[in-house]
């Protein structure tokens, strides 16, 4: 083994391709890019999406549905889930901050209490929304709600 001989391993070197360095180089002239067209021009950049003029797969998918952009989204807790904070924390007055507390929700949802379970202790509900049902179990119970 020499020192003239060593190599490093390969793969581990890009060939480095030196284009526009003249007609002797092999890659002059067109510098690689051939002749006319988009991208033989200077400041040619492939716009997401593009296919060669071909109408982009994006616009030929047939669209379908509505997206209301006025939509609500609530998180949903259940009468059971208020339960079982009552029992577990030994509390009867809950609001938003309770359920981020005990990771049923995150600090910028709307909190809606929903009918699923049961409910037999009397509570004060402070949320931003009720199930009629919900309200009228809570109600029943002796409870409490106060819509924010």
């Amino acid at each position: 083994m020499n020192l003239e001989t060593l190599k490093p391993a390969k793969g581990s070197t890009k060939s480095s391709k030196k284009i526009g360095r003249g007609a002797g180089s092999g890659k002059g002239g067109t510098s690689t890019r051939g002749h006319k067209g988009a991208k033989s021009r200077s400041g040619y950049s492939k716009k997401k999406g593009f296919e060669g003029g071909q109408m982009p797969l994006q616009r030929r998918v047939p669209k379908f549905g509505f997206k209301n952009i006025n939509r609500v989204e609530y998180k949903a807790i259940n009468l059971s889930s208020v339960q079982s904070i009552v029992d577990s924390r030994k509390i009867t007055e809950l609001d938003n901050s309770v359920f981020v507390e005990c990771g049923l929700a995150s600090k910028n949802d709307l909190i809606k209490i929903l009918a699923k379970g049961t409910l037999s202790t009397k509570v004060s509900i402070k949320v931003d929304a009720f199930s009629k049902k919900a309200q009228e179990i809570i109600e029943a119970q002796g409870g409490s709600i106060e819509q924010l």
